[in-house]
């Protein structure tokens, strides 16, 4: 028999021999293993999931046109086609565009957005919308307005669009006003009353004339609508009246581009602010991108908090292996101490007998890691399912730095009583016998 083969067969004599001590030893390793692969597959999947469910919270990015665009201009269909094509390449994305008017309801200035329904449906999961969304004829109104002006779901309401209440820039005003508002978030800086604030900052030159009231702030004609539904977000969506565009082109008798695209991007952290320095960065564009900070912010503490307690729990669980792990080594090294002493008076090196308890403790941490690793996934696919309603895929790369994980954790927890082993004085031992 060649000195490999012995090798081998004194390797599983000795596992096999001692059934117990082995079975301690790899349930240490069982244990520590499937602890660390499930927080590994969870601190993987769960910043994923999460990352998808903050985007239903809204728009983590918007878009708004630069000053030198002009005041009416906004950003035409072509761009915001091509921001969103910017924006793709970089991460699965949903958008909606908003178009800002300071409008009268009772004489009383608010914002008006038109906006696609079905694109701000889709944004923004999280609305709170008691009726439907704005159709033609139709508009949704914030809870504010609502209460304000006194309007239920199916009331009528008659707004009017004068174009002196959106002269000199003040549109602009009211669009960049309102998405720092609308989408609060993005500045950290978002007041309820935004939205109304541009038009109420222009009223008083336009309530007076000559020391006098104004006949025209008294006029209270405009179109006819109906109230579709009241939305309630307890943000500044609260006081502004959503339409569709082409009801507020209709209104207004004029047809220009956006003034805030949303983005709620597949993107956190690096990604994002990349992302924003790339449209930033495109002049030409005559664009400007921001991250909406309160979503982002909020996600990346949240994953943050997630991965130090991944870090502190993967720590103590490695040293409670470590401690099961070589435990047991020591044990079994006791327990062999006679055979220890004997092979080396037969010749035996301290370093053949090393590798003999290395490899072996090696093998405990290859069957700890095994079984453990496919503990873990199950428990892993378990709280994903439970949780977050999802499922799970299993990662081959993680899996097999788990068992290599276990096996090295198992080879370090036998150092100390390997070395006291190589260091038995076999004619000590000998003499007891």
């Amino acid at each position: 028999m060649t000195n490999t083969g012995m090798f081998f067969r004194m390797l599983f004599s000795a596992v096999f021999r001692r059934r117990s001590r082995a079975a301690m030893a790899v349930v240490a390793s069982l244990v520590g293993s499937a602890t660390l692969f499930c927080l590994a597959m969870i601190c993987i999947a769960v910043p994923q999931q999460m990352n998808q469910e903050m985007r239903a919270y809204g728009a983590n990015l918007i878009v708004t046109p630069t000053a030198s665009t002009g005041d009416k201009a906004g950003i035409e269909d072509a761009m915001v086609e091509h921001t969103s094509e910017m924006v793709a390449a970089k991460g699965t994305a949903k958008h909606a565009t908003y178009r800002y008017e300071n409008v009268r309801v009772n004489a009383a200035p608010y914002v008006m957005a038109g906006v696609n329904p079905d694109d701000v449906e889709n944004l923004n999961h999280h609305w709170s919308v008691d009726g439907d969304w704005p159709s033609e004829g139709k508009v949704l109104v914030g809870r504010d307005v609502a209460d304000a002006v006194g309007l239920k779901v199916g009331s009528a309401i008659k707004i009017a669009y004068r174009a002196s209440d959106n002269a000199s820039g003040a549109s602009s005003d009211a669009a960049s006003g309102d998405s720092a508002g609308s989408s609060a978030s993005a500045s950290g800086s978002a007041n309820s009353s935004a939205s109304a604030s541009p038009s109420a900052s222009a009223s008083p030159s336009q309530q007076m004339q000559d020391g006098r009231v104004s006949s025209d702030i008294m006029d209270t004609s405009g179109t006819d609508f109906r109230v579709a539904g009241i939305v309630d977000t307890g943000g500044s969506e609260d006081s502004i009246i959503y339409a569709t565009n082409d009801d507020v082109t209709k209104l207004t008798g004029s047809t220009r581009g956006a003034d805030v695209i949303e983005y709620s991007v597949d993107l956190s952290g690096e990604g994002l602010a990349d992302l924003v320095d790339s449209i930033n960065g495109m002049t030409s564009m005559h664009v400007k991108a921001q991250q909406v900070t309160k979503i982002t912010s909020s996600d990346t503490r949240i994953i943050t908090m997630l991965q130090t307690l991944f870090w502190i729990v993967s720590l103590v669980v490695l040293v409670l292996t470590l401690v099961g792990v070589g435990t047991t080594i020591s044990s079994i090294v006791s327990q062999r101490r006679n055979e220890i002493g004997l092979r080396k008076a037969l010749g035996a090196s301290s370093k053949s007998i090393g590798v003999e308890f290395y490899a072996e403790s090696a093998v405990y941490g290859l069957v700890g890691g095994l079984l453990g690793t496919g503990v873990g996934y199950g428990f892993a696919l378990v709280l994903t399912t439970t949780v977050f309603q999802r499922s799970l895929d299993f990662n081959w790369w993680l899996a097999a730095a788990s068992v290599v994980l276990s096996m090295l954790v198992a080879v370090i927890a036998s150092v100390p009583p390997v070395h006291r082993a190589t260091r038995i004085d076999p004619a000590v031992v000998l003499r007891e016998e």
